[in-house]
């Protein structure tokens, strides 16, 4: 440990402290629109028959209640009830979105943070080296994997594309700020253009995926059409829309 000498010939010890770091994290969130009404028997029935379907993209994934559509009167206690039921069942609440000031009053006495409400379009960045970099058909910096990608686990690639070469479990999660190419079958969920490059791909040999995205605008397996399952396929952003298109 350092130490320090007083002008009277003491010894004093200093102690160094570390400094905090803070860094950014990628974090999906699933969005529950919480609409008028009681939350009743039948509302949790549809919860438990979406859970049955989709086990690995929902349980213990990180949830915001949206209030846009609810009942203003919804009050602090029908809250903590909500949040009770979907921790029952593995749901992860932890903020809500478009609450009045009476519902926020409430969500924080349920225990809820305020998160601002998520964006279904793409993300527009006007900083100069991001319009720069955006548009090139090649990122400068290309992470590659080789081993699968495993249920639960997240692969990143904050400077560039994402290349795997192997199959994607269901459950895990590639991020990319540019291009993502899976060569293998794709099972988990895939979002490019991370930080709103609106002109990434994603490029797969086998889709089955859970979720799909390019620069905040995603589709989930539920919307994806027939003929473009467990086929090589792009996913590109045209007019403001997710397209997935076959290869080939």
């Amino acid at each position: 440990m350092p130490q320090d000498v007083t002008p009277e010939g003491r010894a004093e010890s200093r102690t160094l402290v570390r400094p905090i770091q803070i860094r950014g994290r990628f974090l999906t969130a699933v969005a529950l629109k919480v609409e008028s009404g009681p939350q009743d028997a039948a509302f949790y029935a549809a919860l438990d028959d979406l859970l049955r379907q989709r086990p690995h993209f929902l349980v213990d994934a990180p949830l915001v209640l949206d209030l846009e559509e609810a009942d203003g009167a919804i009050g602090a206690d029908a809250l903590k009830q909500l949040v009770a039921g979907l921790k029952q069942r593995k749901f992860a609440a932890f903020g809500v979105q478009n609450a009045s000031p009476d519902q926020l009053a409430a969500a924080t006495e349920a225990g809820l943070i305020a998160v601002p409400p998520g964006r279904d379009t793409p993300l527009r960045d006007d900083r100069p080296e991001r319009r720069r970099s955006s548009g090139r058909g090649i990122s400068t910096a290309t992470r590659v994997v080789t081993t699968p990608v495993r249920s639960g686990q997240t692969v990143v690639a904050d400077h560039g594309d994402l290349v795997v070469i192997a199959p994607v479990a269901s459950g895990a999660e590639l991020i990319a700020r540019g291009n993502i190419h899976v060569y293998g079958t794709l099972r988990g969920r895939a979002m490019a253009g991370a930080h709103g490059d609106r002109n990434a791909r994603i490029f797969c040999q086998n889709l089955d995926a859970e979720l799909l995205a390019v620069a905040g605008l995603y589709r989930t397996s539920e919307n994806l059409e027939h003929e473009v399952r467990k086929r090589s396929v792009q996913v590109f952003l045209q007019d403001e829309r997710l397209c997935v298109e076959t290869l080939g």
